[in-house]
């Protein structure tokens, strides 16, 4: 259920790496403060979860919450989303439009992509910003907002400045209480919780019980880099949720992009090179390299445990025992002690 701010429970950015304990602690001291605020953050690290959790914790969370993504709309477009325009003001402009400074008057103005306003742009915003009046497009009037800006940046703000690509101005007075968003790779210990309280989400939206997780999966999500940062992460438990149909996550419901990143830097085999139409090829000399391939990145992903090389590649220990046989990996590879393949 959503708050009148527009919060949901389920918004909720998750963690317990001492940065984020650390970012948490830091939103509380300034919730309460009507100064302006920029989140950092790579793309998908939570920067507008973060914006409606500080709006949500403040005395202005029972008014509204606006985001609007600077990086949608051109310069002449973004001037009437953001201060809003006059009938007439231009072709199709048939009654007066309310800008987003105006929607938000109360509460909370979250500015995402603010390092994509033109320069053009950034002098009307920065007058804004100091008087709180906005002047709609094709009007004379000016109207008082009173509103709380949190701005959004993928990138570092204060590069830009040094590049001539943002103004100084406008960057102090929106830069007054920083806040920066480590990437998912830097904290890797919140992708166990991350993980479960996304599946436990998704399962609760689709009626079904929360699924269990192999130990083999939590391993390898967090090996894995996530370069798409917490949105690529939830988007991995979506889908697991939509696919897989065994009561238990496994290996074999992870995309094969983040079973094969995980192996720290380590790759499976590329495929095979293409050869000339010409060219014999025999299928089954190029399936025995294959899976010789796959089966000995598994065992080095895996340290040569060969229980864990088996959950890796989804089949059961005495499968791979029989392949490895079969592939000639037990004479290729160190020998055999235990459930560990160590040097000899």
């Amino acid at each position: 259920m959503r708050s009148p701010s527009g919060f949901s429970p389920d918004q909720v950015v998750v963690g317990h790496s001492p940065r984020m304990r650390a970012i948490f602690e830091f939103l509380k001291v300034v919730s309460h403060s009507d100064s302006n605020v920029t989140v950092t953050g790579e793309s998908g690290t939570g920067k507008e979860v973060i914006a409606r959790m500080l709006h949500h914790q403040s005395a202005r969370r029972l008014q509204p919450f606006v985001a609007v993504s600077c990086a949608l709309f051109s310069e002449t477009l973004i001037e009437t989303e953001l201060f809003g325009h006059e009938r007439g003001a231009f072709t199709g402009a048939i009654k007066d439009k309310p800008g987003r400074f105006e929607l938000a008057r109360g509460g909370t103005l979250f500015l995402d992509d603010i390092d994509d306003v033109p320069l053009g742009m950034q002098v009307k915003l920065l007058r804004v910003v100091q008087n709180r009046e906005v002047e709609r497009v094709g009007g004379t009037r000016t109207i008082p907002v009173d509103v709380r800006i949190i701005a959004g940046s993928k990138r570092d703000i204060n590069q830009m400045v040094t590049e001539g690509k943002f103004r100084e101005d406008l960057y102090f007075r929106l830069n007054v209480l920083p806040i920066v968003l480590p990437p998912l790779r830097e904290r890797r210990e919140d992708v166990p919780v991350l993980l479960s309280n996304f599946l436990a989400r998704y399962s609760r939206e689709r009626g079904m019980d929360v699924p269990v997780l192999a130990p083999s999966v939590v391993d390898a999500f967090s090996r894995y880099s996530w370069p798409g940062n917490v949105r690529e992460l939830e988007n991995a438990c979506e889908r697991i949720v939509q696919t897989c149909t065994c009561g238990t996550v496994r290996t074999g419901c992870m995309s094969a992009s983040i079973l094969f990143g995980a192996a720290s830097g380590d790759r499976p085999p590329a495929p095979a090179p293409a050869f000339a139409p010409s060219a014999p090829i025999s299928l089954d000399d190029r399936l025995r390299d294959l899976e010789f391939n796959l089966i000995g990145w598994a065992l080095r992903t895996t340290g040569g445990n060969k229980s864990k090389a088996a959950a890796l590649l989804n089949i059961k220990r005495s499968t791979l025992g029989d392949r490895i046989a079969r592939c000639g990996l037990a004479e290729a590879t160190p020998a055999l002690e235990g459930d560990q393949l160590v040097a000899d």
